[in-house]
């Protein structure tokens, strides 16, 4: 079924796929960095505490900002709909325990104790998005007396004015080795298995995982094929920033160390 068959106009159309799109980044950073505390949790300590907090400052930079945003426009133009009402209701009940994991994080006694947090934060913000996706973006767009594209316009609006008058929130950076924590011989490089990871989310997911890579240290990506497109996105995005070995070539697996310089 085309994006066409399920908006009123062709600017809804195109607002429905960019809504869906922007979904996907926010859950593939989320899952990027989530897998790459609960692997540095096992293997190093030191540097799970900087992806920790990195994870913490993302949720309170993107996810956490973003759920408020719905709140204010998006939710109000679905909740005016008999038939959406109780739908609203629990998403906006899901928005408050995304809130309480988020403080959960934030509270938590170390790494290791943030760890469940974590990963139940992105089991959450992947079932929501999913009814979002499903559910609320398509019967916004099919809705001829309200504008999915006006919509999400003000909604990015409140956004950029937010980032705005709080400034850009600074996460948790490398030490440049000064602290140990990219001494080669003293643990062994996390890992990031993509093989797994929808397509749709799969190139996010990877760039949420660089993200939580602290200077000095490094990630192993395990991808199905060579993925040299998701590399030049990766140049592109961070010139110059990540050194790439490969340590496995196929059949099965490509392995490739990014380091980051």
């Amino acid at each position: 079924m085309s994006l066409l068959t399920l908006a009123s106009t062709p600017e809804d159309a195109t607002a429905l796929e960019t809504a869906e799109a922007h979904h996907a980044r926010l859950a593939g950073e989320l899952a990027g960095r989530v897998s790459m505390l609960l692997t540095a949790v096992e293997r190093d300590p030191i540097a799970a505490e900087k992806i920790h907090a990195g994870l913490v400052a993302f949720c309170d930079r993107s996810l956490l900002p973003h759920a408020v945003a719905e709140e204010a426009v998006l939710y109000p133009a679905a909740h005016g709909m008999p038939d959406a009402r109780l739908l609203m209701e629990s998403l906006i009940g899901e928005h408050r325990c995304l809130t309480a994991l988020v403080d959960a994080l934030r509270g938590a006694q170390g790494p290791a104790g943030a760890a469940a947090d974590a990963r139940a934060l992105q089991v959450l913000f992947e079932e929501h998005v999913a009814k979002e996706n499903g559910l609320v973006l398509p019967l916004l767009a099919m809705t001829p007396e309200v504008s999915l594209a006006a919509l999400l316009s003000d909604m990015h609006q409140r956004l950029a004015d937010g980032t705005d008058r709080q400034g850009q929130i600074e996460e948790a950076g490398g030490c440049g080795g000064a602290c140990g924590c990219g001494d080669e011989e003293a643990t062994a490089d996390p890992e990031l298995d993509v093989r797994d990871v929808p397509h749709a989310l799969r190139h996010a997911t990877v760039f949420g995982a660089l993200d939580a890579v602290p200077a000095g240290t490094a990630m192993v990506l395990v991808a199905p094929h060579d993925p040299l497109p998701l590399l030049a996105q990766i140049e592109q995005r961070s010139p110059g920033v990540f050194a790439v070995e490969y340590l496995q070539r196929g059949p099965e697996a490509w392995r490739l160390r990014l380091s980051h310089r």
